[in-house]
């Protein structure tokens, strides 16, 4: 059987050294997913793929899945930019982020949280990595037989953080649990 496992991370760079332990396992690019909004992160070499759309609900309709080599650890080859109202640009790779795409990047948050829930997360954890990606941080979500995914989760463990210990804190400073863009 299949399943997800998701981690969240501070910076692109961790998540990058993340993907590179997980490929180790075996896993293919096909099954890891990839979105950051890491401000720290270089994206000149992710070219102009950003589109806002102008609809009513001025969602953003997703970015082109352009080619691409490199990143920190030559993270994946297929990456773009998915303008999401209230986050901005995100880089955005793999399955994840072609259902985001072909959603039409999800009226909003609804679109992220909904794609992250559809992979497996309860609703309230998916808020989590939502406002962490929001925050600046680096989501990595990996499609796992049963067999591997005890391997993949040590991998994706090491560098990432504790989501709901980290949108307890959010919570204690105001957030509301939900993601508001």
């Amino acid at each position: 059987m299949t399943h997800s496992v998701t981690a969240i991370f501070d910076t692109y760079e961790a998540a990058s050294r993340a993907v590179e332990r997980v490929r180790r396992e075996g896993i293919q690019d096909r099954d890891i997913s990839v979105m950051s909004n890491d401000t720290t992160a270089d994206r000149s070499r992710y070219g102009d793929y950003a589109h806002e759309s102008e609809g009513a609900s001025g969602a953003a309709t997703g970015a082109g899945m352009g080619a691409i080599a490199g990143g920190a650890a030559g993270l994946l080859a297929g990456a773009g930019l998915l303008a999401i109202p209230g986050l901005g640009p995100v880089v955005a790779a793999g399955w994840l982020a072609a259902t985001l795409v072909g959603a039409g990047a999800g009226t909003a948050a609804g679109g992220l949280v909904g794609a992250l829930v559809g992979a497996g997360l309860p609703e309230d954890e998916a808020h989590g990595y939502a406002e962490g990606l929001r925050r600046g941080g680096t989501v990595v979500t990996v499609r796992v037989e049963d067999r591997d995914a005890a391997n993949v989760r040590r991998a994706l463990n090491e560098g990432s953080y504790d989501v709901a210990a980290r949108s307890q804190a959010w919570r204690n400073e105001g957030w509301e649990g939900r993601t508001s863009f």
